[in-house]
């Protein structure tokens, strides 16, 4: 009896007094966290979102419009709205970027709209946050510097012939479609060892339905543009299946490859557990690294070209580098590492014009802890945007923001997480030296031979996803 009153009594006190105490904490805890102050700002329509009106910014040619109205209205640092069907908070600034970045798979970590998943269908069995993470431990071997030295002069052949066949002799060119070749044969030479131009041409043409696709509102009806990316990269992956399964079947044969590209890798690298990757993982990567691998770089090329047609004085200091360069070489000599170590003015040229036009609008993220960021209160699962725009354009970091001025990138350059057009952090994007040499030895090879000038004086700029001129930007050659 003495110890069934003992253990009564421990329990009647726990009840009495311990129990209401964890509660009262507990309500405390969720209290506090219900009355955190969330961003400010509008989520618009069911589903929708804010999606349209962000996507519209970008088609009438001015996407920071989207991001800058919201920053003046709500918060110059951060704000709340629905982005491709998901409620999202939107960093704008230089902290918010470091934060981010700093923070990288310890408060958030990578997210990509469920348009993704539809369009690389191997994520499905994973996620695409583990694609790229494995991904990411493979291409270091191919961008490392060692490897891209052996590259350049692969770049100034293809360039050359690239030149030689589409510029050279011709009165007018549309740059758009020719910078876009340019970096397409590049990607897919050093990436699967395509060569043939009328393979090269075949994989080409459904690109720009799979980037607009992924970039969209993932409505799976015939004519959205989702769909149109989905069927366009349906159409890709199975001619690399094409080029993969012949590949693999020289390889299980002990045939050397003659070039060690990325497909290569893949095809005899195993994982933790052994297992080699199925041919449809290794076809959606390669999908996913010819997009990245030339997109962007085009984009850059493209804006150079209409830069320095605007503006002559910068053309004359990026001809004279180039052409102190060329004149450095004997006959037939192609580019090396040295030659694009010295082009520093035609680099800080093509620097400021990614600020302007950035290639890389933005990128997601996914909370995957409750944080405080700018007094703001971000619970766990949120979808987390920067954007390139907010500090490229902004003139706290860049005064006079609509100038094109190229010494902001020499010395020093810009403040840190103000100029993030290959992102920041553990994420920024492996290729960013390759992207500076392919664009260098593009530069090198064009300002050689031609000066041009515009056609369309007013031609619209419009960004879908990533900026470009609405006709191509045709410009009239003239030859050295």
């Amino acid at each position: 009896m003495d110890y069934y009153f003992y253990y009564t009594s421990i329990l009647s006190l726990f009840l009495l007094i311990v129990l209401p105490l964890i509660f009262l904490l507990f309500h405390k805890q969720n209290s506090q966290k219900s009355h955190q102050t969330l961003p400010p700002g509008r989520t618009g329509l069911p589903f929708i979102g804010e999606t349209l009106e962000f996507l519209s910014a970008g088609w009438k040619g001015h996407p920071e419009k989207f991001i800058f109205d919201r920053m003046n209205k709500y918060s110059s640092r951060v704000f709340k709205t629905n982005l491709f069907g998901e409620p999202a908070v939107v960093f704008c600034s230089a902290e918010g970027n470091k934060f981010l970045f700093s923070n990288e798979n310890k408060l958030v970590t990578a997210w990509w709209p469920n348009s993704v998943n539809k369009i690389f269908p191997s994520t499905a069995k994973t996620s695409s946050k583990v694609e790229s993470k494995r991904m990411r431990k493979m291409l270091p071997h191919f961008f490392k510097p060692e490897a891209l030295q052996k590259y350049i002069g692969i770049m100034d052949d293809i360039a050359q012939r690239h030149f030689a066949s589409g510029w050279e002799g011709k009165d007018e060119v549309l740059v758009f479609p020719l910078a876009k070749s340019y970096t397409f044969q590049l990607a897919c030479k050093l990436f699967v060892s395509i060569e043939d131009p009328e393979h090269v041409s075949r994989l080409a043409q459904p690109f720009n339905l799979i980037a607009s696709g992924i970039i969209s509102l993932p409505i799976d009806f015939p004519g959205t543009p989702f769909r149109k990316g989905i069927n366009a990269s349906n159409f890709v992956r199975k001619g690399l299946l094409k080029i993969i399964k012949k590949r693999k079947l020289a390889h299980l044969e002990g045939k050397v490859c003659s070039t060690q590209d990325i497909l290569w890798h893949m095809l005899s690298t195993s994982d933790e557990n052994g297992e080699l990757m199925s041919e449809l993982d290794i076809a959606d990567k390669i999908l996913g690294l010819l997009i990245g691998g030339h997109d962007t770089a085009s984009a850059a090329c493209t804006f150079i070209v209409k830069y320095l047609a605007e503006l002559p004085h910068i053309y004359d200091q990026v001809y004279k580098e180039q052409m102190e360069i060329a004149k450095s070489k004997s006959p037939g000599e192609l580019l090396n590492w040295d030659d694009l170590q010295k082009m520093k003015y035609s680099w800080n040229v093509a620097c400021e014009v990614m600020r302007l036009a950035p290639p890389l609008q933005g990128a997601f993220r996914e909370a995957i802890n409750d944080f405080i960021f700018n007094g703001f209160y971000i619970p766990k699962g949120s979808k987390v945007y920067w954007n390139a725009n907010s500090t490229h354009k902004s003139p706290e970091f860049f005064p006079e923001p609509e100038k094109f001025d190229p010494s902001r990138f020499k010395g020093n350059g810009p403040a840190p997480y103000t100029f993030v057009p290959f992102g920041g952090g553990p994420r920024m994007c492996p290729g960013k030296e390759y992207a500076r040499l392919e664009i260098l030895v593009f530069v090198h090879n064009l300002v050689k031979r031609f000066k041009w000038e515009k056609l369309l004086h007013d031609e619209k700029i419009v960004v879908d996803p990533l900026p470009m001129p609405a006709k191509g930007l045709p410009i009239l050659l003239h030859p050295h």
